[in-house]
């Protein structure tokens, strides 16, 4: 089993700065991607940001410039560096991760999620 976990969620201004992280544990042989979705209230969950093992990316076109997705490999963790936050990035941000497992199995992961709230 492989879990994931996320932080750095909360409050922040309009023009505000949060840093989200997720560390992956349990049996994982090898990681070929991770990255954030987000889900607003009324919306169908969408890609923010996308790191693949050999460090390419894809953010998307609303956050480009705004958010950058970065990782540490050997501590299994990705992170997104989001800045000049505005009320329509408020979301559920999600984890997830495409994994092979010690069982030499591909699977896809999501965490629980993370509130991001940009209001004054």
């Amino acid at each position: 089993q492989v879990q994931l976990v996320e932080s750095g969620g909360g409050l922040v201004q309009p023009g505000g700065s949060l840093r989200l992280s997720c560390v992956a544990s349990g049996s994982i042989f090898d990681i070929y991607s991770m990255g954030w979705h987000r889900q607003a209230p009324g919306k169908e969950r969408e890609l923010v940001a996308n790191m693949l093992k050999g460090g390419s990316t894809i953010h998307a076109d609303s956050v480009k410039g705004r958010f950058t997705i970065s990782r540490d490999t050997a501590k299994n963790t990705v992170y997104l560096q989001m800045n000049s936050l505005q009320p329509e990035d408020t979301a559920v941000y999600y984890c997830n991760a495409d994994v092979l497992t010690i069982r030499f199995v591909r699977e896809h992961y999501w965490g629980l999620g993370t509130q991001v709230t940009v209001s004054s």
